[in-house]
Order: C-alpha cells, then sequence, then structure tokens
C-alpha cells in the first residue's frame, strides 16, 4: 500500500498499544476503589471528537454519568456535575495543546482527578496529570488512543458491575490491529479511487451518527478544511432532514459511514435519500470488512477504529492527488489569535 508501513503499524497499534492493558487497569481500579461521582472526557478539536465514541459508548450501555466537553468552553462554562470528585480523561498528540492544558490545570486546582493519553514523552501535559500513558509515537497515535480508550472506558464499566465480558472483550481488543490492517488492505483501492475522483472536488457533506459521530465530524473538520483546506460539513444522521437535504443536488458529494450500532437505521434513511438524489454518493460502511476473530456483539464498538483507518486511507491519497500535505497550515500554530 502507498505510504503505509505495515510492520510500524503492528509494532506501534499492536505489541505496544496493548502492552499498556496491565497499566490502565491499575490506574482505573485505583479510580474505582477510591470512588469518583463523574467521568469528564475533555479535548479539543480532534481529541474531543474522539471522545464522542466512547461518550455515545456509556451513555447507551453504562449508568455512569459521562459528559464530553470542549476544553474551551468547559473552562468558562461553570460546569455544575464537574467537581472534586470527577475523572477527568484527556488525549494529546503533541502534549502541548493549549486548550488541553489549561482545561487540566482548571481540574487539578479543583481537586478533581487527571488522566491523560499522550504520544509525545516529556511534554508539559505528561507532567501535569496524575495519571499518564505516553506511547511514544505520534505515528498510528490515534490509532493507538482508540485501542486505549476502549479498555479504559470498558474498564470502568467493568468495575461498575456493567460488563461481565471485560476478559473476552480485552482478548478481541488484541485481535483488532490485524483487523484494522486487512480492512485498509481491501479499502485501499477504493480510497485511491476517491482521492483521484474528488481531487477538485469543492465541498463535501459528511455523515455518520451513534459511535461514528465522532469521526464524522473530526474528519470533516481535522482533516478535510484543516489539512486539505476544502469546505465541509459534517451532519449528524438524525438531523440530515432538518435543513441539510435541501442543498443535495446531482453533483453534491455525500461521505456516508455507516457503523454497527443502534442508530444505523437513521444512516440507512440517508442512504435511501441521497442515491436518489446525488450521483456523487460514498458509503463507507464497516459491516463490509470481516473483523476476523471479533464478535458480533462487539464488532459495533470496534467500528469506530476501522472506519478511522479506512478514512485515514482516503487522507493520504488526496495529499498525493492535489499535491496538498496534511502538515501544510496557513494558521493553526502558525499565528497568535
Amino acid at each position: 500500500m502507498f505510504n503505509f508501513d505495515e510492520e510500524l503499524f503492528l509494532k506501534l497499534v499492536e505489541k505496544e498499544g496493548l502492552a499498556y492493558r496491565s497499566q490502565i487497569e491499575d490506574i482505573v481500579d485505583g479510580i474505582c476503589s477510591k470512588g469518583y461521582s463523574n467521568i469528564f472526557m475533555i479535548g479539543a478539536g480532534g481529541t474531543i471528537a474522539m471522545m464522542y465514541p466512547y461518550e455515545y459508548i456509556l451513555k447507551s450501555s453504562s449508568k455512569i454519568d459521562v459528559h464530553a466537553e470542549i476544553a474551551a468552553e468547559f473552562l468558562v462554562m461553570n460546569n455544575k456535575h464537574f467537581s472534586k470528585d470527577s475523572v477527568c480523561i484527556f488525549t494529546s498528540v503533541s502534549g502541548t495543546t493549549k486548550e488541553t492544558i489549561e482545561a487540566i490545570e482548571y481540574c487539578k486546582e479543583r481537586g478533581a482527578t487527571t488522566f491523560a493519553l499522550v504520544a509525545e514523552p516529556d511534554t508539559p501535559i505528561t507532567k501535569l496529570v496524575d495519571h499518564c500513558i505516553t506511547t511514544g509515537s505520534e505515528k498510528h497515535s490515534f490509532d493507538t488512543f482508540f485501542m486505549l480508550l476502549y479498555m479504559v472506558v470498558f474498564r470502568f464499566m467493568h468495575n461498575n458491575n456493567e460488563f461481565p465480558h471485560y476478559e473476552q472483550f480485552t482478548k478481541e481488543v488484541a485481535l483488532l490491529p490485524q483487523a484494522i490492517l486487512d480492512a485498509v488492505k481491501a479499502f485501499d483501492k477504493r480510497a485511491e479511487a476517491f482521492a483521484v475522483e474528488h481531487k477538485d472536488t469543492n465541498y463535501h457533506m459528511m455523515v455518520g451518527s451513534g459511535n461514528l459521530w465522532g469521526n464524522t465530524y473530526s474528519y470533516a473538520m481535522c482533516v478535510l478544511e484543516e489539512m486539505q483546506w476544502i469546505p465541509a460539513k459534517s451532519i449528524h444522521a438524525a438531523e440530515f432532514f432538518h435543513g441539510t437535504l435541501e442543498l443535495v443536488v446531482e453533483d453534491t458529494s455525500v461521505i456516508l459511514l455507516k457503523g454497527e450500532d443502534e442508530t444505523r437505521p437513521l444512516a440507512d434513511r440517508v442512504e435511501r435519500f441521497a442515491e436518489k438524489v446525488t450521483k456523487r454518493l460514498t458509503v463507507i460502511d464497516t459491516k463490509d470488512f470481516a473483523m476476523e476473530g471479533i464478535s458480533d456483539e462487539f464488532r459495533k464498538h470496534f467500528a469506530v477504529s476501522i472506519n478511522w483507518a479506512l478514512l485515514s486511507r482516503i487522507s493520504v491519497y488526496l495529499e498525493r492527488e492535489r499535491n496538498h500535505p496534511l502538515t501544510l497550515r496557513r494558521y493553526y500554530r502558525k499565528m497568535e489569535y
């Protein structure tokens, strides 16, 4: 595959990512034995989007009180659910994100417990939080963070007597890296074809729901807009028929992300409409991929990782076809604002 090192991927995501299981369990078990009132999942840009799947999983599968909050808004909103008994979870690739650092400081000043997943070692965030797991590499960091967050969230659920299948689940988490690799290999030609077809497309609608809403939001904002400077809009499938549908015409690019959770019928409804109107509908459906060894009951959760890896292949080919490096920025971290 173009610009994809399989050996490095498996090393970082499978071997090294899974090595943190015992450390995660020790951290979560310690927090649970101490006691907590709720969980706040806090981030900015791609890292708040990363939290949305896990907020959805907890809301739909657990009675644990959970709040996914944008860091900058969290700092000013005076959230009445937040207290010294809250557990605050963060992720950061660089370990230097300004809003995340400020949110961590805010939480610590008020006595809350802070826990972060960070790619880069010895960075401000790694030194600020009460508990930190540092993966050590920016490469494939989102794939690794997704895997670690599965273990974090489901350990909290297990300790809350809500997830008796935790041991089997973690065994299947170990199978996920190979399932991701198989999926991206199967999807790669489609990813390349999409980039070739859409290298000059000047607007995309991205639609998703449930635990794929975070990926929908993140890809439109962080990749298409920030990394490729292409206007895009993320639309929740449940809200698509309240305004957005009126903008769909024959040549509108609609990218529909279909997962396997309870909200799949919402995506089906969008698909039925879009295929009647536009000739440029792209459906990326995790049901099309085998996920060898993954139980049917867990596929809906792991769809988050599969979907993100597939989207990442599109990014690689868009970069090539448009001659626009994914690292190129006009303003972000280039100027004060």
